[in-house]
């Protein structure tokens, strides 16, 4: 309507409208990405660990056994555990996590325990994938080097103590990434902190965008 200095009054809706604010930092994956990488990046967690676990147990199996056809039945289903799924587990959880911290708000080293958590994860995909199936691969070794009878301390060598060592190492780091992500200490990094605002700092804090009110402003002298 027209105000009595000829100025045309802005129409207000009924209603204000809210709009959520941008995601922190700018980046987000869409829901219908972000969800199912999620449940790609538990589900590849959960049997990596699950693996080591299985790959432990097997290994103090065949440590304190002195049946010998236990302690080779032992070795060859770590081997087979171990080339099956040692290399396609730990890829999942990596790059899957990769694409997690990069999509969401929380990044890949704007925070102490997310960063932890990259190379932690980093360190562990390459002591399984080199370390750790060397050692699978001479246990089956020395398994199917004595196909039958004993097999004698001296054949097993450093072996026995090697395939315990590994996978307890291994399973170690990855219950420390579980408590990790559960627990979030240590904060923001300085560095990201500082060139944060504050808005910003806040909204990640709590994982969600702020809603913000979009009424539209009066026009100055503008009548009702």
């Amino acid at each position: 309507m027209r105000s009595p200095t000829g100025a045309v009054a802005a129409s207000e809706p009924t209603s204000s409208r809210r709009v959520a604010a941008p995601a922190p930092g700018g980046r987000r994956l869409p829901p219908a990405v972000r969800k199912p990488l999620v449940a790609l990046h538990l589900v590849a967690s959960v049997s990596w660990l699950a693996l080591m676990l299985c790959l432990l147990t097997l290994a103090v199996t065949a440590l304190t056994t002195g049946d010998a056809d236990r302690l080779r039945t032992a070795y060859r289903a770590m081997g087979l555990l171990g080339d099956a799924l040692i290399l396609p587990l730990s890829l999942l959880t990596f790059l899957s996590g990769v694409a997690l911290g990069l999509g969401t708000s929380w990044g890949l080293f704007r925070y102490y325990w997310v960063s932890t958590k990259f190379w932690l994860t980093l360190g562990a995909m390459t002591a399984s994938v080199l370390a750790l199936t060397g050692r699978l691969h001479d246990a089956v070794r020395v398994a199917d080097a004595h196909p039958t009878g004993p097999i004698t301390v001296a054949d097993l060598g450093f072996v026995r103590y090697n395939t315990v060592i590994v996978p307890a190492v291994a399973l170690t780091l990855y219950l420390f990434n579980v408590i990790l992500s559960v627990y979030k200490p240590w904060g923001r990094r300085k560095a990201h902190a500082r060139s944060a605002s504050p808005d910003t700092v806040g909204a990640e804090a709590k994982g969600e965008a702020e809603a913000i009110d979009t009424r539209p402003a009066r026009i100055p002298g503008a009548g009702d």
